[in-house]
Order: structure tokens, then C-alpha cells, then sequence
């Protein structure tokens, strides 16, 4: 895809997503890679319903800050996961209520942060790390992430939101709201004694859809 064309989907989904509620504000941030290996990144301060595509912060392919405004405080975290997996083509992180609310769950499990529900979420997301919780724009969230190695797609920042890669801008924007739902449901469900897909089940769907499953 060429940089006007990605320029224009990363402000398009952006927007779909605030629309619909999935963040709000001046929150969340939404990164690319470019063709030449560069990045394009929402800059700081500004909210998801409203991007420029002109004004969006562009990175080269050495992480030089060579145009548009300047880009949102939680670089670390973008960088982070283009550092540490081949396959990253954009990162997206939302400030979504549900994946929140459940973060704040004192059940919650740090390192399959998703109940088993439905097989989307397996398939879209692998399992799903808990990180603790860090002021907003540290880079430790950076650290973090590099400290898993480049075998998780997506993390859940506690008390704050939901980070998730993909191959497309398209693909990280699918992944993350298929976090966002699982979550919705796993609050829905918080207390009822559900019938979650067995271990049996949840083997199954690795098998077949090659679903990259650190254990």
C-alpha cells in the first residue's frame, strides 16, 4: 500500500473506532510501517476521531522524526513490538472500558489475560499478557514488551488499556476490538458459572488456524 493510501486507512479506522466508542478523547495511538520501512504515528495530544493524514509524525527506517507533528508520548511501546516481531505491520493501543474494567478484576490472570469464550479472540489475539500498571509515557511499558521476547501480538496494560500488533492497519484494528469484546463478555459473565471453550477446544483451534500460542 502506498503512504497517501495507508495515511488515509490509519485516519479511517482511527475514526471508525472513536465513533463506536472503543476510545475517546485524546486517547489511544495508531502506528504503521511504511513500505520503506519508515513509521507513520498519531501524533501526541490528539483524538482518533479527528487525524490529519497530512499531519501525521513520519519516522524513516532509522527512527529519525523527519515530518508531521510530533508523535504520541507512548512510542516506546510502538517500538517496541516493530523491534521484537517480523511480522509487524501496525500497532494499535485504545483506552477500550471493558479490557480496562477487567484489568482491574483482582482475578485477573497476568498471563492469559482473556478467558477462553469464544475461538475470535484465540484465533486474532494468541494469548494475551497483563502487564502491571505504569504512568502513562514511561518507557518501562517499552521494556515490558521487549522482555516478552516478541512471543506475545498483544498486551493489556492494567488500569489503562489494551496494546495490540498485526500484520495491516486492518488486521490490528480487528485484533483489538476482538479484545475489546471477549472482555465485554467476560464481565457479562463474571459471576455466572459459563460453559468457556475446553482445553480440548482451544487445542484444537491452535492446530488448525497455526495460532502463534506462547505457553
Amino acid at each position: 500500500m502506498n503512504e497517501t493510501a495507508l495515511r488515509d486507512q490509519m485516519c479511517t479506522l482511527a475514526a471508525s473506532l472513536f465513533e463506536r466508542g472503543l476510545t475517546h478523547g485524546s486517547t489511544g495511538n495508531i502506528s504503521a510501517r511504511t513500505e520503506d520501512g519508515g513509521l507513520l504515528v498519531s501524533p501526541t495530544g490528539t483524538s482518533f476521531g479527528r487525524l490529519d493524514p497530512a499531519r501525521l509524525s513520519r519516522f524513516d527506517a532509522a527512527g529519525r522524526h523527519i515530518d508531521g507533528d510530533a508523535p504520541t508520548k507512548e512510542m516506546p511501546l510502538h517500538t517496541a513490538f516493530y523491534d521484537t516481531r517480523s511480522t509487524a505491520g501496525a500497532v494499535v493501543h485504545l483506552h477500550s472500558c471493558h479490557s480496562v474494567a477487567w484489568s482491574l478484576m483482582p482475578d485477573a490472570n497476568e498471563d492469559d489475560f482473556l478467558p477462553p469464550l469464544t475461538p475470535y479472540a484465540i484465533m486474532l489475539l494468541g494469548r494475551v499478557k497483563l502487564l502491571p500498571f505504569f504512568l502513562p509515557g514511561d518507557p518501562a511499558m517499552g521494556d515490558a514488551v521487549r522482555g516478552l521476547a516478541g512471543k506475545r501480538s498483544a498486551v493489556m496494560l492494567a488500569n489503562h488499556g489494551p496494546v495490540v500488533t498485526g500484520k495491516s492497519v486492518e488486521a490490528a484494528c480487528n485484533a483489538v476490538e476482538e479484545l475489546e469484546a471477549t472482555a465485554k463478555l467476560a464481565m457479562l459473565m463474571r459471576g455466572i458459572p459459563a460453559r468457556a471453550l475446553t482445553p480440548d477446544q482451544v487445542q484444537g483451534l491452535i492446530t488448525k488456524f497455526d495460532v502463534e500460542w506462547d505457553t
